[in-house]
């Protein structure tokens, strides 16, 4: 089976699209293949990323930040970007056909104690797994309607 690229985006891609690409992966890995990138790579996985999403089972320590157009000669399906200037910058990929935005807040920014920064990484990572996982469950379910 050819398997749809879904393409996840955010600017730096060092954090919430790796954590959407780990979830997405985690639950659709067999009928999707999943892909992140950025508009302006930071060149890094955020630490606390990666820790966030080991409490939960998922390994993203090996992502690596790439440029979104790393993606431009790959037939993307579907763009989801997942804060607002990576919507801005996006370019429609050749044979693109669906195109989702679901901003979540950028933990990388959270201020506090080591612990509180850390339960922004957990909440914006809960709640990219929320959506994520719903968006797996209808493709599923668009499948068998097919």
């Amino acid at each position: 089976m050819n398997k749809p690229l879904v393409l996840i985006l955010c600017t730096g891609n060092s954090c919430r699209s790796h954590l959407a690409e780990g979830l997405l992966r985690h639950v659709a890995g067999d009928i999707l293949e999943v892909a992140s990138a950025g508009s302006k790579p930071a060149g890094y996985v955020h630490p606390l990323g990666i820790k966030a999403m080991a409490e939960i089972g998922i390994d993203i320590s090996a992502h690596t930040s790439k440029h979104m157009n790393d993606f431009l000669d790959r037939g993307v399906e579907t763009v989801i970007t997942v804060c607002g200037n990576a919507d801005q910058a996006c370019p429609m990929y050749p044979g693109q056909l669906n195109r989702h935005h679901w901003p979540f807040d950028d933990p990388a920014h959270a201020t506090g104690t080591d612990e509180e920064i850390l339960n922004v990484f957990r909440r914006v990572r809960d709640e990219i797994k929320a959506v994520f996982t719903a968006y797996a469950d209808g493709r599923r379910d668009e499948m068998k309607r097919k």
